[in-house]
């Protein structure tokens, strides 16, 4: 959805301040969803029937998409089916470090086949799209949808646990307000803050730039294939050199995508560059923030631990971003939205650098 959905809504002759908004609706819902979900799949247990039941609606919610043309509609549509789609993913994140149990290090290597499949679907579509309609895209996205809920539908629950029992005298207030704690939330919202342009944008700027829309799924894939191989190394590299490290570094990265992608968009070999750095940018970032929740958060809470670093992310960060996006690029440009981002990617270092120690929760925890 994300590389072509802003291209469907531009076919539709919406404005960058109206894509921008629409775009923000599929953050909005995260910022609410996940947390209800999360608190639910804690009290219950039931974590792959929220999963199941998230699939299933979320597909079944996205039909009425073909009923609409004008922004409200479509919105109305975006922010139904995403509240459904949002029970899914944290929870997703959830059952599979229980499977993976001692071995959560290796957590991204399962991960990494979600890039996998970005990749076929962007590539395919994207070279599909240079001959067919982008009026085909809802199709297309509710067929994969459908295939999410119905491959929801095969993982088995045997190895899962039931209710999760208090582990912690700690109450999740008390968790979430450790100032380590909500230096790492603010850190989550500024980066999926200052990803707004890139994923907003960076497919009309392209195409206003005359690439074409298999190029563009070429660049995009670029970016997922450069994820792909730290995902399968991140395991070995957090072992190596700390969550700290890791975090503070992609946070420099950040800084030197997003100034290569305002600058420098016409320049080819600098847009391959900027998006190699997607491998830091998301991929390092998200299984440092992934281990981290893990890490902060006793047993009974990582339901809602998960669902809150998705809610402030994705959620809260991705939404503002968004729209903060949307509401400069017509007037100021290319260059001063990316400058947006790369100013809170600075700020992410800074509290990065003061107040992310791992090590210190991990012995105040024990």
């Amino acid at each position: 959805m994300v590389p072509y959905w802003s291209l469907y809504l531009k076919s539709l002759a919406f404005d960058a301040k109206s894509i921008g908004l629409l775009m923000a609706t599929l953050h909005i819902s995260r910022i609410f969803a996940p947390a209800l979900w999360g608190w639910i799949a804690d009290k219950t247990g039931q974590r792959l029937r929220i999963i199941r039941l998230g699939a299933l609606l979320t597909w079944i919610v996205f039909i009425a998409m073909f009923w609409q043309e004008n922004a409200l509609g479509i919105g109305l549509v975006m922010l139904g089916y995403s509240f459904f789609w949002n029970a899914v993913l944290p929870q997703f994140e959830v059952v599979t470090l229980n499977y993976l149990g001692e071995a959560s290090t290796k957590y991204s290597r399962i991960r990494l086949w979600g890039s996998i499949g970005f990749i076929l679907s962007v590539l395919l579509l994207g070279s599909a799209l240079d001959s067919i309609s982008v009026a085909w895209i809802p199709t297309i996205l509710l067929i994969l949808m459908i295939l999410i809920w119905i491959n929801s539908l095969l993982i088995p629950a045997a190895n899962l646990p039931a209710k999760v029992e208090r582990s912690s005298t700690l109450r999740f207030t008390e968790v979430i307000k450790k100032p380590q704690v909500i230096a790492f939330f603010v850190i989550t919202m500024l980066i999926q803050f200052s990803h707004g342009p890139y994923y907003t944008f960076f497919s009309l700027m392209m195409q206003e730039l005359n690439y074409s829309r298999s190029e563009i799924g070429m660049l995009w894939s670029l970016g997922v294939v450069a994820e792909v191989l730290v995902f399968i190394v991140m395991h070995t590299l957090i072992s190596r050199f700390g969550l700290r490290l890791i975090m503070i570094s992609s946070l420099v990265l950040c800084v030197i995508r997003w100034s290569l992608l305002g600058f420098w968009p016409e320049n080819i070999f600098l847009v391959i560059v900027a998006q190699l750095l997607h491998a830091a940018t998301f991929a390092s970032l998200h299984a440092v923030g992934i281990s981290l929740v893990h890490q902060y958060f006793p047993e009974d809470m990582k339901g809602r631990g998960q669902a809150l670093f998705s809610s402030v992310g994705f959620g809260a960060g991705g939404a503002a971003g968004a729209i903060v996006a949307g509401l400069l690029w017509d007037t100021h440009g290319a260059q001063v939205t990316f400058a947006i981002a790369v100013f809170v990617s600075v700020v992410a270092i800074v509290l990065a650098y003061v107040w992310i120690h791992p090590e210190k929760v991990q012995q105040n925890s024990s």
